[in-house]
């Protein structure tokens, strides 16, 4: 006997968790849906799950090869153990054989994926088994390889347009600290000897430059550190990372960006999902695990909860605000003439694009703030110091 646990819904909707004693893992399921549960996700206790995980990049190239592999003809043993050869992460090697393993031992390919959920997320194992349900795992596959490299690429994109501002700006404060610390002074020896009345620019930098060099650069290290870990603490509270999440939204340039993002995925993902088979609410669930932003899988959720309610698609997502009028009218329209998943992918496609233009707009404008910000931080800095050589060369003249 094994110990299996589980995660299901009961008949009003709501969300069940458990473990029961079985032989096998079908023994276990239908142990669940006797208690008149609906399964979602099952596993065995004290099996496997752990290790590090596995890049999408990997993830990617693995899915499209054995979507290759499969649409040759090959059995898919076979093509696991091709796979499993070839991959250059151990530890990805080490999953893939253990998923043979377990396909050889009568499982079936989803059952032996979902034992691994650090290398393959519920979307994928969810679209797996509903390409194994429907006789087409290769084009399956084929999507899953499209849609990991469609977000590969937004991840990417996201990336380019934060490290820049986060790297220049990083800089000018290393290069203003440098030279309060270590140029200043070098400057107040020198203005010490001139005597009289230093400019009031010139007396209070070397005032922050003592400050910085005896107990201040501690406190204000200590300050950044402290509210760093406690920022990172309140994020983990629910509360706190929703409220997080809007204060990103509420931003003022890169909110409209993580808006943009955060439908482009919601789109892509629902698409994909429908597209595969994947029930809708089933997919709604996932989607909301895959949402990357809690005040976008709130509204996904109760959403989600109008559709088991009843209710259409479009008309929820319409009454959370968190969705553009466009949005929902397209979904809407899609929904009502049963071209859900092609308007889904067209309003990913609109978004992907809006994100790239977003991103390109603000690297072009970020330049020159930056560097108009370098001017006046450094450029003050240079202008405190050299007032007292002026102001004594103009009295030497005099």
């Amino acid at each position: 006997m094994a110990t299996f646990t589980y995660a299901a819904r009961g008949r009003d909707g709501s969300r069940r968790t458990g473990s029961v004693e079985a032989a096998t893992r079908q023994a276990a399921q239908q142990i669940i849906q006797q208690r008149g549960l609906t399964l979602e996700k099952i596993g065995e206790k004290g099996r496997r799950g752990g290790g590090r995980k596995v890049k999408t990049v990997e993830l990617l190239v693995f899915t499209r090869q054995l979507s290759t592999i499969v649409n040759a003809g090959l059995p898919l043993l076979q093509g696991l153990d091709i796979l499993a050869e070839q991959t250059e992460d151990p530890n990805f090697a080490n999953v893939i054989q253990q998923i043979a393993q377990d396909v050889e031992g009568g499982e079936t390919f989803s059952e032996a994926l979902r034992r691994h959920p650090r290398a393959f997320p519920d979307l994928y194992v969810s679209m797996v088994r509903a390409g194994e349900a429907g006789g087409d795992l290769d084009g399956v596959l084929m999507q899953l390889a499209d849609y990991l490299e469609a977000t590969e690429e937004l991840k990417r994109r996201i990336r380019s347009a934060m490290t820049y501002p986060v790297v220049a700006f990083s800089m000018i404060i290393l290069i203003a600290a440098g030279l309060v610390v270590f140029v200043v002074p070098q400057f107040a020896e020198i203005f010490s000897s001139f005597g009289g009345k230093l400019p009031g620019p010139t007396m209070a930098l070397i005032k922050v430059s003592n400050v910085m060099r005896s107990w201040g650069a501690f406190v204000v290290v200590g300050a950044v550190i402290a509210a760093i870990i406690g920022v990172r603490a309140y994020g983990q509270t629910q509360t706190g990372r929703y409220n997080l999440d809007m204060l990103k939204l509420r931003l003022p340039v890169f909110g409209k960006l993580l808006r943009k993002v955060a439908i482009s995925r919601f789109a892509r993902t629902l698409s994909t999902l429908t597209r595969s088979g994947v029930a809708i609410l089933q997919a709604m669930e996932i989607v909301e695990r895959t949402a990357g932003n809690e005040v976008y899988a709130k509204a996904i959720r109760e959403t989600g909860d109008c559709v088991r309610n009843g209710e259409s698609l479009a008309e929820p997502l319409a009454r959370s605000e968190q969705f553009p009028s466009m949005v929902t009218r397209m979904i809407g329209v899609g929904e009502k003439t049963g071209a859900l998943e092609e308007m889904l992918q067209k309003i990913a496609q609109f978004y992907d694009s809006e994100v790239k233009a977003a991103v390109d707009g603000m690297t072009s404008l970020i330049e020159p703030i930056l560097i108009l910000m370098m001017g006046i931080v450094v450029g003050g800095i240079v202008i405190a110091l050299f007032m007292p050589i002026l102001k004594l060369s103009s009295l030497v003249q005099g």
